[in-house]
């Protein structure tokens, strides 16, 4: 069991190098979900998906892990209140799929962040 456990952190830190290259990529079509009442939308795109793959490299070669997946789940927390659940109370029920993932993706973070080494 201890070595499908161990393999876990890869498995949760993977998808967000995804996501942080998927930000770099397509950062302009992005732009458009961050909040109006913040400014310089695609530059926000493009600083989150450095800080994705950030957190993906400190978690994977567990340097300051604690602090990159606590770090990770407040992100996604802010996601999930600021972009998702605002969506879903707008009437956009197809971005209650994302409200969840993210929700999720924040506990997970933060039970990680309990468990890294330092």
């Amino acid at each position: 069991m201890d070595i499908i456990t161990k393999q876990g952190k890869f498995l949760f830190a993977i998808p967000f190098a995804v996501f942080g290259l998927m930000h770099l990529a397509m950062g302009a079509n992005m732009a458009g979900m961050v909040p109006s009442f913040i400014p310089g939308g695609v530059l926000w795109v493009y600083l989150t998906g450095i800080a994705l793959i950030a957190a993906t490299v400190a978690i994977l070669l567990n340097k300051m892990a604690k602090l990159a997946s606590f770090l990770l789940g407040v992100m996604s927390l802010i996601f999930a209140l600021s972009i998702h659940l605002v969506a879903v109370l707008g009437g956009d029920q197809m971005s209650m799929g994302n409200l969840l993932k993210d929700l999720a993706l924040a506990g997970a973070a933060f039970m990680y962040s309990e468990k890294a080494d330092a």
